[in-house]
């Protein structure tokens, strides 16, 4: 028996309104709906109990929270965070795992070295955490109590300063070459392997100034065993509610050289996964939570979202390079 056309059609129709449908949906299913799906891994670029650490730890347990899976901090320090860069780079684009930098690794060693990963092109921007300026501190018995006072010693006694930095190249370094472009001063620089032995030395006596971020500082401070002068950024910090910041001294309002910690994906991870992540992030570091924990740090929360990173990241990287250059920075 032959089927009615009309019957044929309404069948046509109604396989073709099904393939339609089917369509919408898939269309409409973002990669976020799925997301996470596993563990979500925080590659740290530095090692325990630093601050790019602990930044990963203030958002871990939160973000774990919010998105009902187990978020860890997985620390993979090591050539100047090229070893965690270069991990999440060639990481599976999923949001699974994602890497927590410091701004020094990401916009300064570039210059210097050869990390084996791009900035800009192999990273996808998630959010910004915090920023810690850095702090200036001098040994108790250097005849200076201001930073002021620090500059006019320096240029009665000229070349008899010298400072004390994690290595050639790092943020340390380049704070001591703005101090001497700013302020026309001469001052030696003695890199070390890292911020704890530049500490330690600053305490034996055996160099006149560091600057590095609060927290491996102010319990020498409280005990007299260093006096700070200054803070490398635009504002004074909780911590430290008598030192007055670089922003408030006439000549050195340019010297912002702040610390800043980000949170980067795989440059090709889905933009419904990146915002979802980002959306998380920024509604936990409203929390008085996060921005107590981040000025008991010697910092404070400053949100980006990825389009804000992004600009900020190119920015940054512009801007130091263009200065390396001009004070014939190196890492040798």
């Amino acid at each position: 028996m032959k089927s009615h056309p009309s019957f044929k059609k309404a069948i046509q129709a109604a396989v073709l309104l099904g393939l339609t449908c089917t369509a919408s949906m898939s269309a409409a299913q973002s990669p976020a709906d799925a997301f996470p799906s596993q563990t979500i891994t925080l590659i740290a670029s530095a090692a325990p109990g630093g601050t790019t650490d602990i930044a990963a730890r203030m958002i871990a347990e939160p973000l774990s929270k919010a998105l009902g899976k187990p978020v860890i901090v997985e620390n993979r320090p090591g050539a100047s965070g090229a070893i965690a860069a270069s991990a999440v780079k060639r990481a599976n684009p999923d949001g699974h795992t994602l890497l927590v930098q410091y701004s020094g690794f990401h916009v300064i060693t570039p210059h210097l070295v050869k990390t084996g990963f791009d900035p800009l092109k192999d990273f996808a921007p998630v959010a910004n955490l915090i920023v810690a300026p850095q702090v200036i501190v001098v040994r108790p018995n250097l005849p200076v109590q201001t930073f002021n006072e620090l500059i006019t010693y320096a240029k009665a006694n000229p070349g008899k300063l010298n400072y004390a930095s994690s290595g050639n190249g790092s943020l340390q370094h380049v704070t001591g070459e703005m101090i001497k472009q700013l302020s026309g001063i001469e001052m030696a620089h003695v890199p070390y392997k890292g911020t704890g032995p530049a500490i330690t030395d600053l305490l034996g006596g055996n160099v006149d100034m560091t600057f590095t971020t609060a927290p491996p500082l102010l319990g020498h401070i409280k005990s007299g065993k260093m006096r700070p002068l200054a803070v490398t950024g635009k504002v004074r910090l909780s911590s430290l509610p008598d030192v007055r910041a670089t922003a408030e001294i006439p000549g050195f309002e340019k010297l912002d050289a702040s610390s800043w910690f980000a949170i980067y994906a795989p440059a090709a991870t889905p933009k419904p996964v990146v915002d979802k992540l980002s959306n998380e992030i920024a509604r936990i570091m409203k929390t008085d939570e996060f921005k107590k924990k981040a000025e008991e740090q010697g910092a404070h929360a400053a949100y980006m979202n990825p389009q804000q990173l992004e600009t900020y990241t190119r920015n940054e990287l512009y801007n130091w390079g263009r200065f390396v250059k001009a004070a014939n920075i190196t890492a040798d």
